[in-house]
């Protein structure tokens, strides 16, 4: 990682699938808000210059005092999210300095993500203008029609399970959001919208312990993980 980075965090979304009143980004894990845990990982990065923070409208004054309690100097921007992630995404692009020419978009629940994952997603970045972290996909893949009937199998070995964070030539990034806003496309991850303007994405390898905080599920799994991870940095 060679070029100065900005980083957007989105952590706008309300998490009804984590069955809690609380949203899914700021339930404890360890201690700290997931959102914080992710934060704090940025911020330790040298090769990230600022952050950009994406979260709900109602929660702006919420992680401005996050930012501060848990002395976050690299966030740079809270900034409230739109109605839709990709809405938040284009915020969180312009909110960064001007100076950032090269940017990755991360989800804020995705806290275990590794620094050695993150500086390989970049590099590819760097090489081609974008670039995702992957994990090959482990079981079979069925396509099903609205009936269940299966439709056919894809070959695995062509599957991949995308993550974040995804990363880009912030120009690349920026124009391929304006296109996607000016004809009312919505994708389902950044990827997608730079895709389709023919520009190519590759795949960076990462772990499979970089999991979306989603579901009830997954905290005690993230618990483990967390403790696990600092154990080994410990033997370091």
């Amino acid at each position: 990682m060679n070029a100065h980075w900005g980083a957007v965090v989105v952590a706008a979304g309300r998490g009804s699938r984590m069955g809690t009143k609380e949203s899914k980004q700021y339930l404890p894990l360890h201690g700290k808000p997931i959102l914080v845990h992710t934060l704090e990982l940025f911020q330790a990065m040298d090769e990230i210059a600022d952050i950009a923070l994406v979260v709900g409208a109602d929660d702006v004054e919420r992680c401005t005092g996050l930012v501060e309690e848990y002395k976050l100097g690299k966030v740079t921007a809270v900034v409230a999210g739109g109605s839709e992630r990709q809405h938040s995404v284009f915020a969180g692009i312009k909110a960064l300095s001007p100076a950032a020419e090269w940017v990755m978009v991360h989800d804020g629940v995705r806290p275990l993500v590794t620094q050695k994952a993150i500086r390989a997603c970049c590099e590819k970045a760097e090489q081609s203008g974008a670039a995702v972290l992957a994990v090959p996909v482990k079981d079979t893949i069925k396509q099903v029609d609205d009936t269940g009937l299966i439709v056919s199998t894809p070959d695995r070995r062509s599957l991949w399970a995308i993550q974040t964070p995804q990363a880009f030539r912030r120009d690349l990034l920026t124009a391929a959001h304006e296109r996607a806003a000016e004809e009312h496309f919505l994708g389902t991850d950044d990827a997608m919208v730079v895709e389709r303007t023919g520009a190519p994405v590759v795949i960076a390898e990462g772990d499979y312990t970089n999991i979306k905080i989603t579901t009830p599920d997954d905290l005690p799994w993230a618990e483990f993980l967390l403790e696990k991870q600092r154990r080994e940095e410990n033997k370091q």
